[in-house]
């Protein structure tokens, strides 16, 4: 796990206050989209489909921060879309870092490096930029060559100024384990905090519907990729989370911990389910029919999801809602999962065969704009 202290402290806190205060449901991240707009057209993202109007539309400073405020959770994400094409991110950002706010803000990487200099290092700020997997795999997904290449010399140019970088990573049914696990390796050459994986979410409006993984293959997909892992791999993800992406762990989603607020207000029931809006913070939390969501509660549209956003926050829950989860957590920090007596990783297998789109790029799952 690399998660700074600071960090670890302010969600300790903000989880205490909430149980002192007898709160069931509480917030621990803000995924704030002040834009849809992207400068790539990713197949397996839903959050581009927007008419042309909704995508030149953006938030105000005055807007997020009023959403950052009224929220309060100790951690802010701002994904999109691509959050660096807002032409007043710089503004945000210090609004967000002033308020002590742990910030990741999520990047393609595309224009990062260029814009390195509007922004100063801050404990409080994060870059999590995107890479779906090694290079080839990459490109294709984005439907751009070089993308790779782009980001790898962006998180080298930020490293290098004093940044805080991580990585965000989602995964989809043709990720080959052998060659994911070398990628874990060469991200973690390049000097990143820590890196975050999920498995994708199928979103409704997303171009490409093949690829997206059912529960049990994600769990057979993680097992094999973190079977034994290295402690030289560092993710900014709970122990618990990544027992869960393995099957070792059962967790029930908990929509409440990562609410959503872009132009429409805020987003039900999540960051990846879009049905309809609430005007206020307060309102989504109070009249939402959180008993309507969540793998336990059958609907269907819940039941192959395993992404962070849901599930993290069941991890703290399941870690500091019982003497029994928070010693299980600890041991899982300190000595790691059990380890096996050979670790279930096939052996290297070439990229597997790419349908050929229109454009001449292969079409592959790409990664979702998830934090």
């Amino acid at each position: 796990m690399s998660v700074p202290v600071g960090q670890m402290i302010a969600v300790l806190r903000h989880v205490a206050v909430q149980r002192l205060r007898g709160n069931p449901r509480y917030p621990l991240v803000l995924m704030l989209e002040p834009l849809f707009r992207c400068n790539l057209a990713c197949g397996g993202c839903g959050k581009i489909q927007h008419p042309t109007e909704i995508l030149r539309s953006h938030l105000t400073p005055e807007q997020c921060f009023n959403a950052v405020d009224e929220c309060d959770a100790p951690v802010v994400s701002i994904p999109g879309g691509e959050p660096l094409l807002h032409p007043q991110i710089e503004q945000i950002v210090a609004g967000i870092v002033a308020r002590k706010k742990y910030l990741y803000l999520c990047t393609n990487a595309l224009k990062l490096e260029e814009m390195l200099p509007h922004f100063a290092p801050s404990p409080y700020l994060a870059f999590s930029v995107h890479l779906d997997g090694p290079r080839e795999e990459h490109d294709h997904a984005v439907c751009r060559e070089g993308v790779y290449d782009m980001a790898v010399s962006a998180i080298r140019a930020a490293r290098k100024a004093g940044f805080r970088v991580t990585t965000n990573s989602t995964l989809f049914s043709d990720a080959d384990p052998a060659r994911y696990r070398r990628f874990f390796d060469e991200v973690m050459a390049l000097g990143v905090e820590g890196m975050m994986i999920s498995p994708g979410y199928s979103y409704a409006k997303a171009p490409d519907q093949e690829h997206f993984l059912r529960r049990q293959r994600s769990q057979s997909l993680f097992r094999r990729i973190l079977a034994d892992a290295p402690a030289r791999w560092k993710f900014n993800q709970s122990p618990v989370f990544l027992e869960f992406l393995k099957g070792a762990w059962d967790l029930e989603c908990r929509p409440w911990g990562t609410p959503t607020y872009n132009l429409f207000g805020w987003q039900k029931p999540c960051y990846l389910l879009d049905e309809g809006h609430a005007k206020t913070f307060r309102e989504l939390m109070e009249e939402t029919d959180w008993d309507a969501y969540g793998r336990a509660s059958g609907n269907a549209k819940c039941q192959d999801c395993m992404v962070h956003c849901g599930y993290e926050p069941a991890a703290v829950e399941a870690t500091f809602g019982s003497l029994g989860g928070l010693l299980a957590t600890a041991r899982l920090m300190f000595l790691g999962p059990p380890r096996r007596k050979q670790a279930e990783v096939p052996p290297p297998s070439p990229a597997p065969a790419l349908r050929v789109q229109s454009n001449g790029l292969p079409a592959l799952p790409v990664i979702d704009r998830v934090a």
